[in-house]
């Protein structure tokens, strides 16, 4: 049985986020009291009128067919929510593909696009699955730094010459995770510039695009010439919390949603149909939701980032996402100082470098808990004396 694997499970080796459940499970077995802030997984549910849907639907007898493709009514669901909130005009014949989450086509994209020896240009640090998809195709990923002093943008100039010229993919994510960084409509035009060309397609994963605190973020798509070198995915997961759900969607140039639709033609029979019912109902009835999700996540952030403040831990509150990228003490990697946080304080976060080489340094935390579990960790760092 020693040649069990294919060499493809290389690149898929036990993770750090498996390492701190197990060890997180270790300290709850001896009685600590665990604060987990490490996992990206919405706590609230989904609107009721949206649980109420999914209820109803699953009740109908012709609801246990396959789906195929998405249905016609939430194809149009998709375009009338992306004209109302971003104003990106689409086609619902061509320019739109609804997928099993974000995470299915994010993975699978690149298997549509590169073949071995092909660049695809990733965020460093970036979302984990960007770079399962990527191992699947063996091309070769390249880190783009998103660094402090460029506001946590990649530098497109830095990118080396011989580098442009066999990168077939570039993968964006703004408001990001780990980082959650904005874009900005100046930045979006460089990559357009720079995609055209390089005949460069670009992926932008819009995954957050609801969780916001003041300004609201920019839709990719919404800039002129986008739908000319990208596509934009987005995801019900974090939006309207329907994580567990499983559906998400992906619009703008018909030729790679073509070349995706028909990849996942061979792959799976499509989103079970309540879930689609669920999810025009929750793309159709949005706004009060979103507001109330954002004020929701809004008290959490502030609760956490004033308390980590007042400790003497200096955070900069994130302008959008459900996360709070944090610089740990000097003297430490993040790992360490992540495994420090469980030992003494019970606080689970994920560090930085699990997201990428550029992710030393750091550790992400998450607002996936309520305000008074937050305010509890942090005053567990308060006792612990760390700060």
């Amino acid at each position: 049985m020693s040649k069990l694997f294919s060499t493809k499970m290389d690149f898929f080796q036990t993770s750090i986020f498996n390492e701190l459940a197990s060890y997180k499970q270790q300290k709850i077995k001896q009685g600590i009291e665990v604060f987990d802030l490490s996992i990206g997984s919405p706590d609230l549910p989904p609107p009721k009128h949206v649980m109420e849907q999914l209820s109803l639907s699953a009740l109908d007898p012709k609801s246990y067919r396959y789906s195929l493709a998405g249905t016609s009514e939430l194809h149009q669901a998709i375009i009338n929510y992306s004209k109302q909130n971003d104003q990106v005009i689409l086609d619902p014949e061509s320019e739109v593909l609804t997928v099993m989450g974000s995470q299915d086509g994010l993975v699978h994209l690149p298997l549509v696009l590169a073949n071995a020896g092909d660049v695809v240009l990733v965020p460093d640090p970036g979302y984990t699955a960007y770079a399962a998809g990527i191992a699947l195709t063996e091309a070769t990923p390249y880190p783009m730094p998103l660094l402090e002093e460029n506001h946590f943008l990649p530098d497109l100039q830095a990118i080396p010459t011989e580098i442009r010229q066999r990168a077939k993919l570039m993968i964006l994510n703004y408001p990001g995770n780990p980082v959650p960084a904005m874009a900005t409509k100046e930045f979006f035009q460089q990559v357009i510039q720079f995609a055209r060309e390089h005949n460069i397609i670009v992926l932008h994963d819009f995954a957050y695009s609801e969780l916001y605190y003041s300004e609201r973020p920019i839709s990719f798509l919404s800039i002129e010439g986008a739908k000319e070198v990208g596509i934009e995915f987005n995801s019900l997961s974090k939006s309207f919390n329907m994580a567990g759900a499983r559906i998400g969607y992906v619009t703008g140039n018909s030729l790679v949603i073509e070349g995706l639709k028909r990849l996942k033609s061979n792959l799976d029979y499509g989103v079970f149909l309540p879930i689609q019912k669920a999810a025009v109902s929750a793309l159709s009835k949005s706004s009060h939701f979103s507001n109330e999700l954002r004020e929701v996540y809004k008290d959490r952030r502030d609760v956490l980032v004033n308390g980590l403040n007042a400790l003497g831990w200096t955070v900069q509150p994130p302008r959008a996402s459900m996360f709070v990228w944090a610089k740990v003490p000097s003297g430490y990697t993040s790992t360490e100082f992540a495994y420090k946080l469980i030992d003494e304080t019970g606080v689970v976060t994920t560090p930085g470098v699990a997201f990428g080489q550029r992710g030393e340094g750091y550790i992400r935390i998450s607002l996936v808990q309520d305000k008074n579990i937050l305010h509890k960790a942090v005053q567990q760092l308060h006792h612990s004396k760390i700060f």
